[in-house]
């Protein structure tokens, strides 16, 4: 676990705030690049937030429908996950589960079929990987399918990874690479001075930094800042989450619905999500939230009629207004970058977040796919 530290360091080279999957891959891929006085900051303990609460798909293909920046940046980031599991493994010494056995995006109905249909047209029409299967196709797949679903596209390349293993990772890569890591280090005031960043005020102490990574997922707009910077409205959405465990193995994919999803372990217990809540700050399962996840879980698979939810959770998804990431430097302070507003895609996109965030703070450049998601767009 991370050093804990009465009081910060008084200085770094680059400041993190935010201690969650996407923070913490920063930090890495700036290590792997040879920077050495990186600190990295978190109000609680790392990666329990969003990163802990997460189901860990990569899934880029099965909500997609068009080809634009978001799609591009998500598909690269897909792409990254077997090098960056398998580096981060031989680092670590933990293995993440990257699961690549793909995902299935089930049809219920004759408009969820005619919605499937468009999106494999339009899939197959860009060379992507996609498999159409008739509802027998599909339960010769997971033979624990609903008899009501008519047909299923299978999506070989989308994956998924067990993040909470991918949490205890990141942090061990890191702080083999001598990152220094803060838990219960709260950032409460960017400090800045003649439009540059100088550094953090945190509830430990002011921590200077001439370079500074705003990752604080959900919390990221609770920051104050005296200078008058572009508002960047990030807002919590509460998802809540289902466990079951089986006493047999229910599914090898992920498998998607118009309603949710179930996400299978490597452990055998079974996930289902999710909800998307405006709940502020309040982390609670709700007897709304269950019985709609679980009735979306037996619609799936109606064997879990019987089985009991052995544990559950809720967790906060940073959105912004436009529901997409917030990226890259920000041209009203030099020393600033964003690192924020991932939404439901935080695991998705910890792999690309890292590299090229790394790559705009050390080359003083916006790397293109960084581009259309700059902070300065709300402007």
């Amino acid at each position: 676990m991370p050093n804990q530290s009465a009081r910060p360091a008084s200085s770094a080279d680059i400041l993190i705030i935010g201690g969650g999957v996407i923070g913490l891959a920063i930090a890495r891929a700036l290590a792997r690049r040879g920077v050495t006085n990186i600190t990295v900051t978190e109000k609680n303990e790392f990666g329990q937030e969003a990163s802990w609460a997460a189901g860990g798909i990569l899934a880029p293909q099965v909500e997609t429908d068009k080809d634009d920046h978001f799609f591009r940046i998500a598909c690269a980031s897909r792409d990254m996950y077997r090098d960056f599991a398998a580096n981060l493994q031989a680092e670590s010494g933990i293995d993440a589960q990257l699961d690549t056995t793909g995902t299935l995006s089930l049809a219920f109905t004759e408009d969820e079929e005619a919605e499937l249909r468009r999106r494999f047209a339009w899939q197959q029409s860009q060379g992507l990987a996609v498999e159409w299967l008739d509802g027998d196709g599909a339960r010769e797949l997971e033979p624990s399918l609903s008899e009501n679903v008519r047909c299923a596209l299978r999506f070989p390349n989308d994956f998924q990874i067990e993040n909470r293993r991918l949490v205890e990772a990141l942090l061990i890569a890191n702080e083999r690479r001598g990152v220094r890591l803060l838990p219960d280090c709260e950032a409460t005031t960017l400090k800045i001075e003649n439009d540059r960043a100088v550094g953090v005020e945190t509830s430990l102490g002011i921590i200077s930094a001439p370079t500074i990574v705003l990752a604080a997922g959900a919390w990221s707009s609770t920051i104050k800042c005296a200078t008058a910077l572009p508002r960047i409205d990030v807002q919590p959405i509460r998802g809540q989450m289902l466990c079951f465990e089986p006493p047999e193995r229910l599914a090898s994919h992920v498998i998607y619905s118009s309603r949710g999803y179930l996400i299978p372990r490597s452990d055998g217990r079974l996930l289902a999500g999710s909800t998307t809540e405006e709940a502020g700050f309040e982390k609670r399962v709700t007897d709304e939230g269950v019985d709609s996840i679980k009735s979306m879980a037996i619609e799936i698979a109606p064997a879990l009629d019987s089985q009991t939810v052995v544990d559950s959770w809720a967790g906060f998804r940073p959105r912004a207004k436009d529901g997409l990431p917030v990226l890259g430097p920000t041209r009203h302070v030099a020393g600033l970058f964003y690192a924020t507003g991932h939404y439901r895609n935080g695991i998705l996109l910890t792999p690309v977040t890292g590299e090229l965030i790394a790559e705009a703070i050390l080359s003083g450049a916006t790397p293109p796919l960084l581009s259309p998601f700059s902070p300065d767009r709300f402007e």
